[in-house]
């Protein structure tokens, strides 16, 4: 349910949106609060964290809507205004604007265009919480998010949530660039460092196309972790789209040798320790996640060949139904006392 903020010294405007709005509301799909002006609507704001959406006259006795969208990054920075008034000349939208306003919706109102507008303002703050999530998660993500959300963990929920381990369901994937070691040594480095970047960038955007996290880079290799629903399906497609996108990259020719871009990679999925992990005394600190199953995922990819995906049985009855397999055998694993029956991802 998304939570709104309507401030507006005019009751025939709560009305209207109660009217309006009924169906969504009487679904749970809107909840609406309703303040008379700038101050009372800061109040509500200091009490209650799960407002989203701000709508907001501009004219209103007390504190008037461009002042109050100068005090909602200190209430919360997570907040997006959509303003609401008769008052439509350049003048006030440009100041609202530059106040940090999402839109504007000038009255009387057309509700349809509002609703398409709250549905808009909606999906931009929750990309933020997204983005919020994956700071904790992708450290390097802090240098394009604006310092006002950055403000909004405080040190205190920072600290906590270094302290948070638990037990998740997920699945890990691991894609490493085959044999691309062998093409370093007769390459500058400068090349070196554009090719293999240009081959992760084409990799992370099938990850995150499907929704998984990029845990970390290590030498020519991608590890990523898919949670939520579907999460195998998911790693398994951005499995297959980045195994065809790099074999899709033009060869690389130096010193006599030809080098064809193709990956490995090794996918598992189940329970896994998530957390931060590293040395508190050097300040240096991953939230990645642990346990056999991750160590399981890194040595499939370590035994396919160029052009496979290898999974485990237990990958196999899960997603079986869904993808083309063929089984590869069994192989011997480190600290697997059987053999382990693996099956390759075809299609």
């Amino acid at each position: 349910m998304a939570r709104i903020l309507v401030v507006d010294d005019e009751s025939d405007l709560e009305l209207l949106i109660k009217q309006k709005f009924r169906k969504k509301i009487r679904e749970g799909v809107y909840e609406f609060v309703f303040a008379e002006n700038g101050q009372a609507a800061l109040d509500i704001l200091k009490s209650d964290s799960t407002i989203e959406v701000m709508l907001s006259d501009i004219n209103m006795p007390g504190m008037d809507g461009l002042t109050l969208l100068t005090k909602l990054p200190e209430a919360n920075p997570m907040i997006k205004a959509v303003m609401v008034s008769a008052y439509s000349d350049m003048d006030n939208i440009r100041t609202a604007m530059n106040r940090g306003a999402f839109d504007f919706v000038c009255k009387p109102v057309n509700f349809s265009d509002l609703d398409v507008t709250i549905e808009k303002t909606l999906q931009h703050v929750d990309q933020l919480k997204q983005t919020l999530k994956a700071i904790k998660e992708n450290n390097i993500l802090k240098m394009y998010v604006d310092e006002n959300v950055l403000n909004f963990m405080t040190q205190k929920e920072f600290e906590n949530s270094l302290m948070v381990n638990e037990s998740v369901e997920a699945t890990v994937l691991f894609i490493d660039i085959c044999g691309f070691t062998s093409i370093t040594e007769s390459i500058e480095p400068d090349r070196v460092v554009q090719l293999i970047n240009s081959f992760f960038d084409i990799m992370v955007k099938e990850i995150i196309s499907q929704k998984g996290l990029v845990d970390k880079f290590m030498g020519d290799a991608v590890m990523a972790v898919f949670k939520g629903d579907y999460h195998l399906d998911r790693a398994i497609d951005a499995a297959l789209a980045a195994r065809e996108k790099i074999a899709a990259c033009p060869d690389i020719a130096a010193d006599g040798k030809v080098f064809h871009p193709q990956v490995s990679i090794g996918i598992n999925s189940g329970e896994m320790i998530s957390g931060n992990i590293g040395s508190a005394s050097l300040k240096r600190l991953d939230y990645t996640v642990i346990g056999d199953v991750v160590n399981v995922a890194q040595r499939l990819q370590a035994k396919a060949q160029p052009g496979q995906i290898v999974v485990p049985e237990n990958v196999y009855e899960a997603a079986r139904e869904y993808f083309q397999m063929s089984k590869m055998g069994e192989i011997n694993l480190k600290n697997k006392a059987n053999p382990v029956a693996v099956y390759e991802v075809i299609s």
